[in-house]
């Protein structure tokens, strides 16, 4: 059986490609997250802010964190007729830009997949919330 074959008899399900997707962006690896998007998807980013490629997120959590990756707890599914809702739901954990260690900053992400590809995702978490915290802007 050739690769392609066998690649298409084991197609992954809606869930597994965001999945996938999250793991690659966590490298930091966007070109390969890439593959699991429809060429210019928008990613509506915490804030408001904008991205058509992953290297766009990338490029902001550079700004944000010396590294940062997900504990992705559990996936909540919702098909429909022609695409499929997935939100990933978990927590976030790594190191602000000055090396502090931090964990349990909760996120959802929410993708929407058609035909195998993600075509919209939006994110949501706590970091904004923690920075203002760790700059006595805010309380805990």
């Amino acid at each position: 059986m050739s690769v392609a074959a066998k690649a298409e008899t084991k197609r992954m399900s809606d869930a597994e490609v965001v999945e996938a997707y999250l793991t690659a962006s966590m490298i930091p690896d966007p070109e390969a997250a890439a593959a699991y998007m429809k060429p210019g998807t928008i990613i509506t980013f915490t804030g408001g802010r904008e991205f058509d490629h992953p290297r766009g997120p990338t490029g902001f959590n550079a700004g944000r964190y010396r590294r940062v990756k997900k504990q992705m707890d559990r996936f909540d599914v919702c098909p429909g007729a022609d695409e499929t809702v997935v939100y990933s739901i978990g927590t976030l954990y790594g190191e602000w830009l000055d090396g502090t260690p931090f964990e349990g900053n909760r996120y959802v992400d929410r993708f929407v997949v058609r035909r195998g590809k993600i075509v919209q995702m939006e994110v949501w978490n706590d970091s904004a919330e923690a920075l203002l915290v760790r700059a006595g802007l805010a309380k805990p």
